[in-house]
């Protein structure tokens, strides 16, 4: 018999590939030249809640069409070399979709511990989406 894992080992386990950045050092790294800032969130939760300033609209169940070369959906800001800094609305997402993105060869990804929601409550700056 298999023993099922669940979304919280997921999770956990897709935390060990990848960076995990608190609010601090996120806004360090976005700080750099050439820093990919993805936002995960669905398109509702951007309009309603607003997003960090200069992060991509990716919906986490489109982010392997666009970061495939080979896919008709593929967004050009995706670039394997680049450093890609995920985020989602606390954290799952974002670290799900950063272990995929390895495993699609991206080995400079981190995501941000906490999600907007840790980057919003420590005051920092967001913008308002419109529909």
């Amino acid at each position: 018999m298999t023993e099922n894992t669940g979304v919280k080992q997921l999770i956990a386990e897709a935390r060990t590939k990848i960076d995990n950045l608190d609010v601090e050092a996120m806004a360090r790294e976005l700080q750099a030249p050439g820093v990919l800032l993805v936002d995960l969130r669905e398109p509702g939760e951007r309009v309603e809640q607003g997003t960090i300033p200069g992060a991509l609209p990716a919906p986490r169940g489109m982010l392997e069409f666009y970061a495939d070369p080979t896919m008709p959906y593929y967004k050009k800001e995706f670039d394997p070399a680049r450093r890609v800094l995920l985020y989602c609305a606390s954290g799952g997402r974002s670290a799900l979709a950063g272990a995929t993105l390895r495993k699609l060869g991206y080995d400079r990804v981190a995501h941000l511990d906490g999600g907007f929601k840790a980057w919003k409550a420590a005051g920092r700056e967001t913008t308002h989406v419109q529909q």
